[in-house]
């Protein structure tokens, strides 16, 4: 039996970690491969045409892990309003069709998630017991908040760094001792190391630094081949960027504070009260609400991430506009159809407009 998952981001390593603790060989967990053309390609030719960005993904993602060799597939349900809750049904028909002879699990992200998951694991694991399995759980989250945490500070020095490409080359290393990490304390062993790698990085102070957040729908936010590298070639502009979304976020807030009645997205939704008042699906109602955040927090502008045809940031986008903050917004369209150097050229003329305005701001003559 060989269990996958499909690539978002860096959620394989907290995965591996999981199903290491509670006994898994190599042979038991099949990771997926890094997204490339050919992930994008093989989803784009057996999805439906109208679907969105991540359903192309996933399942080009999902094709490449039975070719692997998993007969077993965990995907996401649920019954919002996106269409993210109807995904393991069409891919499951259509890794059918295929001749692929793989089973769906699926994890329920609209209702009773931390439940759901920690159900599923039980399951796959012939009913361990449950403190062994919270165990593994919880070392795979440490992991996933040791990465977000370095990623952070990756995001700070990249627009700074004095040598272009040596914060992503420290991050890289520290995604690799990650995930060979086998003991928490090892985890935050490293973890402080390679911070104090990034914080020790030549860097030029005297920069005037741009200051961008990042909304939008969370796979294409987090997923780099999705949005092209966005942060990266930001970084490479003089940009620092901040995004609220992050795996270990997503987790804090829908599994645990949710669970336990708290809803951290209030202080968002409030924000984005005056011009929606209610769910849109997906991750619409944060994103407008988002924009008025950094507006208040004095960044420069926002770029909203958006997968074509998705209909809750299709909403989003559509309000960001006639929203009073005086800030400017980009919107990216993210499909197979989006050009690495299309984007670039929009990114650098955005980047000039903010620095533009600071300057207008500032009092300096333009």
């Amino acid at each position: 039996m060989g269990v996958g998952i499909p690539h978002f981001g860096n959620v394989y390593i907290p995965v591996k970690a999981m199903a290491q603790r509670l006994g898994a060989t190599d042979t038991d967990l099949i990771i997926p491969p890094s997204m490339t053309q050919k992930t994008l390609d093989l989803g784009v030719k057996y999805s439906p045409t109208e679907a969105c960005l991540p359903y192309k993904l996933t399942l080009g993602s999902l094709i490449e892990t039975c070719e692997l060799g998993a007969d077993i597939l965990i995907q996401a349900r649920g019954t919002g309003i996106c269409r993210l809750g109807y995904y393991a049904k069409g891919q499951e028909q259509m890794l059918l069709d295929l001749g692929y002879n793989a089973r769906f699990l699926t994890i329920d992200v609209s209702h009773h998630k931390f439940k759901s998951i920690l159900q599923l694991i039980k399951d796959m694991t012939n009913n361990a017991p449950w403190p062994k399995i919270i165990a593994a759980f919880f070392f795979g989250i440490s992991k996933l908040v040791a990465l977000d945490k370095i990623e952070r500070v990756v995001q700070k020095v990249r627009p700074v760094e004095w040598e272009k490409g040596m914060a992503s080359r420290i991050y890289r290393e520290a995604i690799k001792a990650i995930d060979e990490a086998a003991e928490c304390k090892t985890v935050k062993r490293v973890s402080k190391e390679y911070i104090d790698k990034l914080n020790k990085v030549p860097k030029n102070d005297k920069a005037e630094l741009i200051k961008v957040g990042i909304v939008g729908e969370i796979y294409v936010v987090i997923e780099p081949f999705a949005n092209m590298d966005i942060e990266v070639e930001l970084g490479k502009l003089g940009v620092e960027v901040e995004r609220t979304m992050t795996l270990s976020r997503w987790v804090e807030y829908s599994l645990f504070l949710n669970y336990l009645g708290i809803n951290e997205w209030r202080k968002v939704h409030k924000l984005a009260r005056p011009y929606v008042d209610h769910d849109v699906g997906g991750d619409g109602w944060e994103s407008v609400g988002e924009k008025v955040l950094y507006s208040r927090k004095g960044y420069d502008g926002v770029i909203h991430l958006a997968p074509f045809t998705c209909m809750p940031e299709i909403v989003a986008q559509n309000i960001m506009p006639s929203t009073r903050e005086d800030i400017p917004v980009l919107a990216v369209i993210c499909d197979e159809q989006l050009g690495k150097q299309g984007m670039l050229t929009r990114l650098e003329a955005f980047v000039d407009l903010l620095s533009f305005r600071r300057r207008r701001r500032n009092g300096a003559r333009v």
